[in-house]
């Protein structure tokens, strides 16, 4: 790889800040020019939905970095300005200036998905960036009842935030349970009964064929007679990748921009990373994408450094966390792919940690009130290798002891933490199962690092 002189960088959500700073701390002396259609310099979005309902979400609090801290460190920062098209190693931009660069980084995220059927009326929102926050909170100062429509992270967390300030808040959800692909079974459930055990109505198996104004209130309509009304609506039904660039530049789409393990596209000058990137993930064998703030940071990094001639695949597991009535669950890994669940502790409590597994390889876990037990997790998936599965004559059987608790050496070795520990020697089968078992603490001490500064371990500040 030659070296770059000027490196440009569309996108100024977390991959894309990420990726500028990178460059500068890896030494790269060129020209960095930093590019998003926001009007906002970049700021942290997870709160956006955490802290809905407080006035604490301005551009001042939640910025990354102070405006003039991107001039000290020589990159330019253009905001509220829209790339249209890619040539010939040229930006094009809506305002008629081009940008020439020697390699690229799409960092274009995603846009929040709307319906089809949705009335187009003021107090029908999205929740994607911070130009949605001040309609949407206005609305609910107003008063309720609100009506969010999905149940994935973004819209329980909205949902929490809105009922602890006391508004009536309905949740509909298309699935048979909230979380579908975020928590096994047995989690799902539990977070469904906190909602409800704090006022909030779910109902879920809903599928919607109409939303309109009706005497004052907007009304859902369901394919089976059902309706509910609302004053204000948040439909939280995900997002779509932005990859409107990368088709008009001829690169390989499909649900994302198409990366190898580097982050490089088909053509050696663009890379992606960030939300709107499929890669491959060494432990299932085939690409993915991941919508969380923590791997947004994680990928960028990596792939910053490859776009100098690093040439480190990206191996890390995604990881992210969510806070919804003060309960705060950490996860970790792909649940959706597990076929087992071995548990230890109280989850009805919030009070357990969780290995999931797929065909035995451990592939998630989750963690509540249980900080060190995560850390500990985390390590496991992300040298799976370590594990001491018991069909593993090379090693001694550390994995019980006579009393019942951890291995001795567990806590000097947090990467020996196989999921048998966590049920006493044998995984629940199933997803939804899982049983109190031995003690899982093990390790050391995991101490989440700062949300604002990419590259660092995330905070609980900020979901993934």
């Amino acid at each position: 790889m030659t070296t770059p002189r000027t490196i440009a960088v569309v996108g100024t959500g977390i991959a894309g800040a990420t990726a500028a700073l990178t460059l500068r701390e890896e030494g790269f002396d060129g020209r960095v020019v930093l590019v998003g259609e926001e009007p906002h310099p970049p700021y942290r979005r997870p709160p956006l939905s955490k802290d809905l309902v407080k006035r604490v979400l301005t551009p001042e609090r939640l910025r990354l970095k102070p405006p003039a801290a991107w001039q000290e460190l020589g990159i330019e920062l253009r905001t509220g300005t829209k790339v249209t098209g890619i040539a010939g190693g040229v930006l094009e931009c809506a305002d008629g200036s081009r940008l020439p660069y020697d390699r690229l980084l799409l960092a274009t995220g995603g846009r929040a998905r709307t319906l089809p059927y949705a009335a187009e009326d003021e107090h029908v929102h999205t929740l994607r960036g911070l130009g949605d926050v001040a309609a949407l909170r206005a609305d609910l100062e107003s008063g309720g009842p609100l009506l969010v429509i999905g149940a994935g992270l973004l819209g329980l967390e909205a949902a929490a935030s809105a009922r602890a300030a006391g508004l009536d808040v309905t949740v509909l959800e298309a699935g048979a349970e909230p979380l579908r692909r975020v928590l096994p079974a047995r989690l799902r459930h539990a977070v469904l009964e906190l909602h409800r055990a704090h006022g909030t109505q779910v109902h879920t198996g809903v599928t919607l064929t109409g939303l309109a104004r009706r005497d004052g209130a907007l009304v859902a309509t369901a394919r089976d007679g059902r309706s509910w009304q609302a004053h204000t609506v948040l439909v939280a039904t995900g997002l779509r990748p932005d990859v409107g660039l990368a088709v008009r530049a001829g690169l390989d789409v499909d649900d994302g921009i198409l990366v190898d393990a580097l982050g490089a596209t088909g053509d050696p000058r663009v890379f992606a990373a960030g939300d709107v990137a499929r890669y491959p993930d060494p432990l299932l064998g085939r690409r993915v994408r991941v919508e969380q703030w923590n791997h947004a940071r994680q990928h960028a990094a990596v792939v910053a450094r490859n776009m100098l001639g690093a040439g480190t695949p990206f191996t890390a597991v995604p990881w992210s966390w969510t806070e919804q009535y003060g309960v705060m669950l950490q996860i970790a890994g792909h649940l959706a792919d597990a076929d087992a669940l071995a548990v230890q502790g109280d989850v009805a409590g919030f009070d357990f940690a969780a290995l999931a597994t797929a065909a035995g390889r451990p592939v998630g876990a989750v963690a509540a009130g249980r900080p060190h037990d995560f850390r500990s997790l985390r390590t496991v998936l992300d040298d799976p290798d370590r594990l001491d599965h018991p069909d593993r004559p090379d090693r001694p059987d550390r994995r019980t002891r006579h009393d019942g608790g951890p291995p001795r050496t567990a806590a000097r070795t947090p990467a020996v933490l196989p999921h048998a520990a966590l049920t006493g020697g044998r995984p629940e089968a199933g997803g939804s199962a899982g049983a109190t078992g031995t003690a899982v603490s093990a390790g050391t001490a995991g101490t989440p690092g700062t949300a604002g500064t990419p590259g660092t371990a995330g905070s609980p500040t900020a979901k993934g």
